[in-house]
């Protein structure tokens, strides 16, 4: 089936024949914020030709007051009608690059910087693919963290309204253009996962600034609320985005070998290293929130130590088995990133670390298919089994001293995210917590 070409006489005819008043120009904040504001159809000719104008001092990472005005350049080929509009007011939505006025590339603009490290790697002659797989919680309000029910992993509840959402959903993202391979039930009660057909990094990345929103708009017509939130109650699985990644040359996927025992090339396990030498001066940027850290915690299926192996879900790279003819889906899994994630940040530092090494031909560490969890701390030691950050204070920390990571996301975007985690974190230590209250208050 051959594709269609969505080019600018593509959107003007869309546009046209389905009757589409308004369209929303969507881009992110460095924190991985979608942003719009919408146009009329009778300004979309010259939003496609120019931009449109906005205000950026007021979008987190952007730009000073003194410097504010930018443009918003819409690419066709991310024009989607959206679904949920109502008939009367028909809307569409295409995602932008951001410039400063005068045609100049905005360096804070977060779909630039996944675009500058895919450039890198294209250079390379690679492409980079990714999958990620994101979970999330249904709840009955935004004020508290009841259930809609008590299923685990898989578990097919008959006449229960996260299914139908889940459904609805699916046909909402497929209505949108954007593949699906899997919905289910997850482990934890009422929490759920919808998985995206594997694509290049980009379109990936617009496909979950898309599917977040979806996610969220359909709960919300149905008043359920839904959550990205890593770990929203204690006691259960968080929800994690466990990227599923490979470098493609051409056709054919860099990472497969056929005599190798793990089916894994060299670039691959090159690529394997660079991902586990970085993971935790990346980890600001796959888990960027105070909450992220109490879902990286020993127990609840998500990886604290750095290791890898075939088949163990503790490890922060887990190798997916090899099916004989599937050449093209041999992939590696990394298991740390959580949904509420900036996903063009996110895809660059791991493209970036993965690039690393292969560029500097690191070889990885032994992979290991025992509980690490289950290991004492001296037999860790010995093995070389470090840990991810246990903290935002410590994944600071960590990433203020990468030069991967800036050199990966630019001067800009790498010291407005520091400083936009330093203040989080001092709002949060100063924070007095519920625990506190009920823990010390009676005693104390």
């Amino acid at each position: 089936m051959t594709a269609i070409k969505k080019d600018k006489a593509y959107v003007l005819k869309t546009v046209k024949e389905n009757h589409i008043k308004f369209v929303r120009l969507w881009f992110t904040d460095i924190i991985g914020f979608l942003k719009s504001f919408a146009i009329t159809v009778d300004e979309l000719e010259v939003a496609l030709e120019d931009g449109m104008g906005f205000d950026g001092s007021s979008i987190e990472g952007f730009a000073r007051i003194d410097e504010s005005d930018m443009m918003a350049l819409p690419d066709p080929s991310t024009f989607q009608i959206i679904p949920w509009s109502p008939k009367e007011s028909r809307a569409a939505r295409m995602f932008c690059d951001i410039y400063w006025p005068g045609g100049k590339v905005f360096e804070g603009d977060p779909r630039y910087v996944l675009k500058k490290n895919l450039k890198k790697a294209s250079d390379m002659g690679y492409t980079f693919y990714v999958g990620p797989e994101l979970e999330y919680f249904y709840f009955k309000s935004p004020q508290n963290t009841e259930f809609l029910d008590h299923g685990g992993y898989f578990d097919m509840i008959p006449s229960d309204t996260g299914t139908d959402l889940r459904k609805e959903t699916v046909l909402t993202l497929q209505e949108m253009g954007i593949g699906v391979e899997y919905s289910h039930h997850e482990v934890a009660p009422s929490q759920h996962e919808i998985d995206m057909r594997y694509t290049d990094a980009l379109t990936m990345a617009d496909n979950i600034m898309t599917y977040r929103l979806v996610v969220k708009e359909i709960a919300l017509r149905k008043g359920i609320h839904a959550t990205f939130m890593p770990k929203p109650v204690f006691g259960v699985n968080g929800s994690g985005m466990h990227t599923h990644q490979s470098l493609f040359k051409g056709e054919q996927n860099a990472f497969f070998d056929k005599n190798d025992k793990y089916h894994l090339s060299r670039i691959a396990k090159f690529y394997l290293a660079g991902l586990l030498k970085h993971a935790p001066e990346i980890a600001l940027v796959s888990n960027q929130w105070v909450n992220s850290y109490k879902r990286l915690v020993p127990g609840y299926e998500a990886p604290v130590y750095i290791s890898w192996a075939m088949r163990n879900r503790a490890d922060l790279i887990r190798i997916p088995g090899y099916k004989p003819g599937r050449e093209k889906a041999t992939r590696i899994e990394f298991r740390s990133p959580d949904p509420a994630c900036n996903p063009y940040l996110a895809f660059s530092a791991m493209l970036a670390a993965g690039l690393e090494g292969i560029e500097k031909e690191l070889e990885p560490p032994l992979p290991v298919e025992e509980n690490v969890y289950e290991m004492s701390e001296d037999e860790r030691i010995k093995r070389g089994i470090s840990t991810l950050p246990g903290s935002l204070d410590e994944a600071i920390n960590l990433a203020e001293k990468s030069k991967l990571l800036k050199k990966c996301l630019g001067d800009h975007v790498f010291n407005s995210l520091i400083t936009n985690k330093k203040i989080e974190w001092d709002r949060y230590r100063s924070h007095v917590t519920d625990y506190e209250i009920n823990r010390y208050l009676p005693i104390l």
